[in-house]
């Protein structure tokens, strides 16, 4: 079910009964198996990917490198858990390379960000340092272009 998983990631709007066509399966199959991913978090959420700028929203979201110290017996993972609870961050991810931690994080203005990151995550006991790079502008993300017309990739058959 492979595909099913694909088709969902790329349009969330999908019916039970056109996936069902796409992938061969009944909608009852399809529905169960649906069921299932949520359960066992394979599937951790529906969501639009919203293009803010065109929104004319305003909104600020950085990438924020962390150097941690990681803990005795649990490494990374308890302090990503904590960061993960903080309002402001979006995502929180384990890296390989120059720092340990990459979390974004979206706030009104730069100076939220900027105060985000003296006052409350800076603090955090074994926070080594962090380096802050705000996004100006978003071209791609989850696959999805910005910037542009949308483009319809959808053929008209006759």
């Amino acid at each position: 079910m492979e595909k099913l998983l694909k088709l969902l990631e790329s349009d969330a709007r999908l019916s039970v009964e056109e996936l069902a066509v796409m992938t061969g399966k009944t909608p009852e199959e399809v529905a169960q198996r649906m069921d299932d991913y949520k359960a066992s978090h394979i599937i951790n959420g529906y969501r639009a990917i919203v293009d803010w700028e065109r929104a004319e929203v305003a909104r600020v979201q950085a990438i924020i490198e962390l150097r941690v110290s990681p803990r005795r017996d649990c490494g990374f993972d308890e302090i990503a858990q904590s960061l993960a609870e903080l309002e402001e961050v979006d995502s929180v991810m384990l890296m390989s390379g120059g720092y340990d931690l990459a979390l974004v994080v979206t706030g009104k203005s730069f100076q939220d960000i900027a105060l985000f990151v003296a006052r409350r995550l800076a603090p955090i006991d074994g926070v080594l340092s962090t380096a802050t790079h705000f996004v100006l502008r978003t071209y791609k993300r989850d696959g999805v272009r910005f910037g542009g017309d949308p483009h319809d990739e959808r053929e008209c058959v006759l």
